[in-house]
Formats: structure tokens, C-alpha cells, sequence
């Protein structure tokens, strides 16, 4: 986790960040987790998933807008998304389908309330989170919200309780290195909300988050079985081998249906793996991330991936 933590703040620094966006060198990296700058580049790389039987979530970046213009233009993309998947052949045709027969959604989105603009208050990331969910509705599509740093936690899960009131069509993502975490998913699992299982990429305070890699895998596992066995089609998003192998061999132990969840992966990482589960007849969904606010994603990207980083820190020493 010292790893983790020196080159999320190394990242953080100004001229690395300038560096690194302005580099061609660094492009087919950036290129290999990312889907592209605008919307088409992203359906195109989700269409060839599609091909593949693999599930997909658009993953617009960005968090954090400075004002309420910034947070509806982002709700405009939002919506801008839902009404281009409608487009698409393979979604039409999951639209048309049994709608009292649950299935998991082809091409879903996810959003952040920051984006939505939560930081300029919490009823107007609401009311914009509200309309995105309302959207997606018309076309039987289904919104994430995505879980920021610990300081949003709290007002996250109010507003998607809320949500969920009315619109059954959205979950959210809890981070399993959180200490509150089994809270929360018994929580989410009460409401039968669908839950997104990660085990956090944010710089946490040890107060609020295991600093220890051991106890985030053993969280990660409990909280995943516990989805598992009682949650409402919950995605288990991990690309550890050792815990798929453990996870799979749980569902097979209980019995449980290969159709009941889904294991989550993100764009450009363990292809192979993505494509063995599917293989093997787990439904695999992958995020895709577009937009040219894509740098906090793809530092968090390079603290999970070490050699990545230091890749970056020899090139900018060799000038």
C-alpha cells in the first residue's frame, strides 16, 4: 500500500500531470485504458466488446464540477449517452424483450454525483441524478452511481436510498477497504439495491480504510460472498485471479446461478481473463471510460499497476 500511495501523490504533482498529458510517449498507455475523448470513440470500443458477449458500462470521467452549468452539462452528456445506446441494434433488441423477466442490460451507464454536482448542493445532484435515472427508464436501461472518496460516502447512499423510492433502475458502488463497509452492504442489500463490489482506489486515512492489502482481499471476499448469496444481482468487480478462484468456487459450493451476478472489469486490463469467465458462463461486464477529463482516473489506474508508473518516472528522467 506504500507503493499505492507514493505515486497517487506523485501523480498529484503539477508537472507530472503536465507532463504525462502532454506527451506522445505516454499515449499508448493512456490509449490502453482509456476509450477515447468523446462519446463515439467510446461506443465504437463498446460495440466490439458487444461482439464479444461482453456486457459494458460507459463510464464518463470527470468528478468534482465548480459550477451548477459544469454539473447540467454533464447531465446533458448523461442523457446524450442513454439515447445513443438506444440506438444500437443488440440494445433495441434487449429493450423489446420480456420485461417481467429480469436480465442484465447490455450497455448500461455510470455516473458521480460530484459531476452531478453534489459539491454545489446536495438537492441539485439529486434532482440532475433523478433525471438521468428517469431517462434511462424510458428505454429499460439502468444508471450506477459511482462511489467518490469517503467524504461523499454518507450523502451518496442517502440520495440512491432516496432514488430507489421511486426508480428501481439504479445502484451504486460500495468499496470494500471502507471499515463501514459491511454496514453498507447489508444496507444495499435490504433495499435490494444492485451493488458494484470494488475494494477502493482512493487515498484513504487508516482511520476510515484498511491501509493493509490482506484485509481489503479478506473484506473484499466476505462482502462479495455475503452479495453473492443475498444480494440482487451484484457485480463483483475484480481482475484477482485468487479471488475469482475463490468466488467461483463459492458459487459452486452453494449452488448458486452463474446468471444471479456478474464479475466487472475495466477496460484494457486482463482481456484474457475477461474472456475466460465469459467462457466459462459467467456474465463479465466491462468499464469503459471516455472524456478528456481522464487523468484522476488513470493515476488511480497506475497505482494498481506499479510497473506502469514506473515507466513513466525512467521516461522523464531520460528527458
Amino acid at each position: 500500500m506504500i507503493g499505492r500511495a507514493l505515486i497517487l501523490r506523485t501523480a498529484a504533482l503539477g508537472p507530472i500531470e503536465k507532463t504525462v498529458r502532454r506527451s506522445r510517449l505516454f499515449k499508448p498507455l493512456v490509449s490502453r485504458f482509456i476509450a477515447g475523448d468523446n462519446l463515439d470513440e467510446a461506443l465504437a470500443a463498446s460495440t466490439k466488446l458487444l461482439d464479444k458477449n461482453l456486457n459494458v458500462t460507459l463510464d464518463y470521467l470527470g468528478e468534482n464540477t465548480s459550477s451548477e452549468d459544469e454539473a447540467m452539462s454533464a447531465r446533458s452528456t448523461y442523457i446524450e449517452m442513454l439515447r445513443s445506446i438506444g440506438g444500437l441494434p443488440s440494445v433495441q433488441s434487449f429493450a423489446a424483450a420480456d420485461p417481467t423477466a429480469f436480465q442484465p442490460e447490455p450497455l448500461n451507464i455510470s455516473i458521480k454525483l460530484t459531476q452531478c454536482g453534489m459539491d454545489q448542493g446536495t438537492a441539485f445532484a439529486e434532482a440532475n441524478y433523478r433525471q438521468v435515472v428517469e431517462f434511462a427508464a424510458q428505454s429499460s436501461n439502468f444508471v450506477r452511481v459511482d462511489m467518490e472518496s469517503s467524504e461523499y460516502t454518507d450523502r451518496t447512499l442517502e440520495i440512491v436510498t432516496r432514488v430507489l423510492e421511486t426508480h428501481k433502475n439504479t445502484g451504486t458502488v460500495l468499496q470494500s477497504y471502507l471499515h463501514r463497509n459491511d454496514n453498507d452492504v447489508d444496507l444495499m442489500i435490504g433495499l435490494q439495491a444492485r451493488v458494484r463490489l470494488v475494494k477502493g482506489a482512493y487515498l484513504e486515512p487508516s482511520s476510515v480504510a484498511y491501509p493493509e492489502k490482506e484485509k481489503v482481499d479478506e473484506a473484499f471476499v466476505r462482502q462479495s460472498k455475503r452479495l453473492l448469496s443475498h444480494g440482487f444481482y451484484p457485480a463483483i468487480a475484480t481482475h484477482d485471479e485468487a479471488i475469482i478462484r475463490e468466488l467461483t468456487r463459492y458459487v459452486e459450493q452453494e449452488k448458486l446461478d452463474k446468471g444471479r451476478f456478474e464479475f466487472q472489469m475495466l477496460y484494457g486490463i486482463r482481456r484474457d481473463l475477461q474472456e475466460s469467465l465469459r467462457g466459462d458462463g459467467y456474465n463479465v461486464r466491462i468499464y469503459v471510460p471516455f472524456g478528456d477529463k481522464w487523468y484522476p482516473y488513470f493515476t488511480r489506474r497506475l497505482a494498481e499497476r506499479p510497473a506502469n508508473a514506473f515507466f513513466i518516472v525512467r521516461s522523464l528522467f531520460k528527458g
